[in-house]
């Protein structure tokens, strides 16, 4: 191709050489010898194929970058805008082509203000029809109410069903968590997982970390996806989002979810309560396993091994196998010993669940 090209920038330079000898032989008033005129155009034709070789490429490749550079923008506009910008400047232009009629008669300014008046409505034309976009998509998108109270019942009986299909959208701290996988495998997750290449660039962020425990999370996270990739196929979808580079992990991943009709899968707090401020449906991997919990109730009794001591003064903390944390009222002397508790309150919230308890027989 490179070839190919050099061939055609050598043509077209001789061609312009080619040229400016016949310019030059017509416009000359004094003869000119054959010879003399034979060696002109040699030199013309070769100076001309030397330009090209030289200066054409160099325009060649600023066109190419320039027409790079207006596709990886136009990519960027949505198509709804690209639509209504194309219908409203053709709309805008018709009558302008019409009202540009009585003006192409004035005298002096009536050649070059027909062309700005044109100019000027394609543009109103596009920017009005950008902002007016979606009265113009329900306009030629409306249904008769009587074709609306048809289809409308069919409408509600699938909308459960469109609602179980909805995408599934991983966050970082529920890959890194790990209990994604298990949940996954019992088929309690159905229709498609996607995880956006944003979280995949975060992942691997937290896996190149200077600090181990940061390191072993992101690996952790990355072998989390390989299994569940092997495992699942295709139900899984790395999405390539590029929108909104300028946010922070959390906001792109809420505007996704707006954007594509998802449910954020997460065990993050404060991403669950913005995200129910926004309207966006979430699954919650903490609520989850809080309501797997088995459910204790005051008075009940169990074994426990107190590790250390609480905030309150002769409190003392142990953890169940499940990582949930039971604070025993005066239990600071027991630390380093299993105990018999009775379970006094229950704290149960989106963020985990809390017991409290205080040594048995007191």
């Amino acid at each position: 191709m490179d070839k190919i090209a050099s061939g055609i920038f050598l043509a077209l330079g001789a061609l312009v050489g080619f040229l400016i000898h016949r310019f030059l032989v017509a416009a000359t008033l004094v003869e000119i010898g054959t010879g003399i005129n034979t060696v002109i155009l040699v030199i013309l034709i070769s100076a001309g194929g030397l330009f090209g070789l030289s200066v054409f490429p160099i325009v060649f490749q600023g066109l190419r970058r320039l027409t790079s550079r207006l596709e990886a923008n136009l990519q960027k506009v949505p198509t709804q805008d690209l639509v209504a910008g194309a219908f409203g400047a053709i709309i805008f232009l018709l009558i302008a082509v019409l009202l540009t009629l009585p003006l192409s008669q004035l005298p002096y300014i009536g050649i070059y203000l027909p062309i700005g008046f044109t100019l000027l409505m394609g543009y109103l034309g596009m920017q009005l029809a950008i902002k007016k976009r979606e009265d113009l998509f329900n306009l030629f998108t409306s249904v008769p109410r009587s074709v609306e109270r048809v289809v409308g019942g069919q409408r509600d009986r699938t909308r459960k069903h469109q609602s179980a299909c909805m995408p599934k959208i991983l966050d970082t701290s529920v890959i890194i968590d790990g209990r994604i996988l298990d949940i996954f495998k019992t088929g309690f997750i159905d229709g498609m997982i996607i995880v956006p290449t944003f979280i995949l660039e975060e992942l691997q962020h937290i896996a190149d970390s200077a600090d181990p425990l940061k390191r072993n999370r992101g690996r952790r996270g990355l072998d989390v996806l390989g299994k569940m990739r092997k495992d699942a196929g295709t139900q899984i979808q790395i999405l390539d989002c590029e929108s909104g580079t300028n946010m922070d992990v959390d906001s792109r991943l809420l505007k996704l979810a707006q954007s594509t009709g998802g449910k954020i899968v997460t065990n993050d707090y404060n991403l669950n309560k913005v995200a129910q401020l926004r309207g966006v449906s979430v699954l919650n991997i903490n609520e989850l396993a809080n309501a797997l919990k088995p459910i204790l109730l005051p008075g009940e009794e169990m074994m426990v091994y107190i590790v250390k001591d609480g905030k309150e003064a002769g409190q003392g903390v142990a953890y169940l196998d499940d990582g949930t944390m039971v604070v025993v009222d005066g239990g600071r002397r027991f630390i380093g010993e299993e105990v018999e508790v009775s379970v006094t309150s229950v704290l149960q919230t989106a963020a985990g669940r809390m017991i409290f308890a205080k040594p048995g027989g007191k």
